[in-house]
């Protein structure tokens, strides 16, 4: 009978000395600190391919091209990638970069030299 009421001491010991109790967390306001900032958005780099019209996606490893209407493809169609020539290198905040097609497409036009960085 001792040996049994040592034991249990040993484990009600054991069991209080595991348990803690938390401090009450502070009442804040807003996102946690781990939160990106207010009005963050995130950026998705691509090149964009004037002589063709190809956007790749530089993180998803995704071309889009105009084909009746705008496709994306891991691998694109042969007859465009002969035609890709030199890339341009953007950084839009959006996932669909072709919705910026016409502006692309007047600031840097085909055969004409530009600069390699857009920021959007």
């Amino acid at each position: 009978m001792f040996m049994v009421r040592w034991i249990v001491a040993i484990l009600v010991l054991a069991f209080v000395q595991g348990c803690v109790i938390a401090p009450a967390a502070p009442d804040r306001q807003g996102p946690p600190a781990q939160a990106p900032a207010q009005g963050y958005r995130s950026q998705h780099r691509y090149f964009y391919y004037p002589e063709a019209s190809v956007y790749f996606d530089l993180d998803r490893r995704v071309y889009f091209y105009l084909d009746s209407g705008w496709r994306s493809a891991m691998v694109l169609p042969q007859h465009l990638q002969i035609r890709l020539g030199a890339p341009v290198t953007l950084q839009i905040g959006d996932a669909m970069p072709y919705r910026y097609y016409d502006e692309h497409r007047h600031t840097y036009p085909p055969g004409q030299p530009r600069k390699n960085t857009k920021w959007q």
